[in-house]
C-alpha cells in the first residue's frame, strides 16, 4: 500500500498540537476578575442616605478587588428594581446589588418578577437601618402622644411618607396604627431624597424612613417623635422607641449584597471576602455613624438561611395587617 498520506497526516498531527499549545497559554492567561467595572445597583434615590452608604462600600469594595465598583441607581418599586434586574443579569459577577428584606415580604403583598429563594446569590449581608417618625420643626405635634390624640380627632388626615409601599418604615407605621387604634394616610416615595423634601416642603405632615432624617434632626428643622427599634440610639438618647411607649412595634432591617442565581462558588466567595473587608474600613464604618447604622454581618450561607427564615416570618406579619395579596 502507497505511504503518500503519512506526511499529510504528520501535517494535520503536528497543525493539532500546535493549535492545543497555543490554546493552553490562553486558557491559562484568562483575565482575573473583574476585568471590567462591576456595576453595583442601589435601588433608591441618589442623595439619600442608602446612596451614600453603598457608594463607600462601592469604593471600598472595590479596592479589595482590585477593580472598580460602579453604584447605578434605579429608585422605584419599593427597592425592588434592582432584585429585578438580578433575574436576567449573567452570573458572572458583574451586576450585583443591595438586597433588603423587602424582597422577603413583598411577594407576600404582590405579584414579583422573583422568587427569593430561587433566583438570588446572597453574598453577604453588611449592616441595617435605624428607622423613625419625624415631623417639621414647626408642627404642633410635638410626641407621639400628640400624633395619636390628632388621629384620633381626625380619621384618616395625618399624612406620612415613607421609601414605598411595603418596606419597613411603611410597614412599622401601620402595625403602630394597628396598636394604636388609628388610621393615617400613607403617601409612599422612591426613597429617602424625595420623601424629606415633601415632609420639609409640607407637602406631608410627617415622614418615616432609616436614617435620612438625622442631618434635619440635628439642624433643628426636623423633629423626630420616636425610632423604632429595640432600644433607644445613641445619637438621640432622649427620643422614646415605639416599643417602650407600650406599642408593641419592633422593626429591624438588615440589609447586604446579592447578585444572579447560579453564580459559581469561587466567584461568589471572592465577592463576599471583599465586602466583609469593607466592614474594617473607617470610610464605611464613618458611613454607618453617619446614619446610625451597625455592622450586622452574616456570610453567604447564614444569609441565604436568614432570607429564607425572613420569608416565613413576613408571610405572618403581612397577613396579620390585612396586607396579602388576594387570590
Amino acid at each position: 500500500m502507497p505511504v503518500v498520506h503519512q506526511p499529510r497526516r504528520r501535517f494535520v498531527q503536528s497543525a493539532l498540537a500546535a493549535s492545543a499549545a497555543i490554546a493552553m497559554p490562553a486558557l491559562a492567561q484568562a483575565p482575573a476578575f473583574p476585568a471590567k467595572p462591576i456595576r453595583l445597583i442601589c435601588p433608591w434615590p441618589a442623595g439619600g442616605s442608602t446612596d451614600a452608604v453603598m457608594r463607600a462600600l462601592a469604593e471600598s469594595a472595590g479596592k479589595a478587588l482590585g477593580g472598580q465598583v460602579v453604584v447605578d441607581n434605579k429608585a422605584g418599586a419599593s427597592g425592588m428594581l434592582g432584585p429585578n434586574e438580578l433575574v436576567n443579569a449573567a452570573p458572572d459577577g458583574y451586576t450585583l446589588s443591595q438586597i433588603t428584606i423587602g424582597v422577603a415580604r413583598l411577594p407576600h403583598m404582590q405579584k414579583m418578577q422573583f422568587d427569593p429563594l430561587k433566583d438570588f446569590t446572597y453574598i453577604a449581608c453588611l449592616t441595617g437601618y435605624t428607622f423613625g417618625i419625624v415631623v417639621r420643626a414647626d408642627s404642633p405635634i410635638k410626641s407621639i402622644k400628640d400624633l395619636v390624640d390628632y388621629a384620633k380627632a381626625n380619621p384618616g388626615k395625618f399624612t406620612y411618607g415613607s421609601t414605598g409601599n411595603g418596606t419597613t418604615p411603611h410597614l412599622a407605621v401601620e402595625e403602630f396604627c394597628m396598636k394604636a387604634g388609628i388610621k393615617l394616610q400613607h403617601i409612599p416615595f422612591k426613597g429617602s431624597a424625595d420623601g424629606m423634601q415633601a415632609v420639609l416642603g409640607g407637602h406631608v405632615m410627617s415622614h418615616s424612613d432609616a436614617t435620612g432624617w438625622g442631618p434635619h434632626v440635628d439642624a433643628g428643622t426636623c423633629r423626630l417623635l420616636a425610632t423604632y427599634g429595640s432600644k433607644r440610639t445613641k445619637r438621640w438618647p432622649n427620643v422614646p422607641t415605639l416599643q417602650e411607649l407600650g406599642y408593641e412595634t419592633l422593626a429591624d432591617s438588615p440589609f447586604g449584597i446579592g447578585g444572579p442565581k447560579g453564580m459559581p462558588a469561587a466567584l461568589t466567595s471572592r465577592l463576599h471576602d471583599a465586602f466583609k473587608k469593607t466592614l474594617e474600613d473607617p470610610a464605611v464604618l464613618a458611613s454607618f455613624d453617619k446614619y446610625d447604622q451597625s455592622v450586622i454581618y452574616m456570610n453567604t450561607a447564614d444569609y441565604t438561611k436568614f432570607i429564607a427564615e425572613t420569608y416565613v416570618k413576613e408571610k405572618t406579619i403581612i397577613e396579620k395587617l390585612g396586607l396579602a395579596m388576594k387570590t
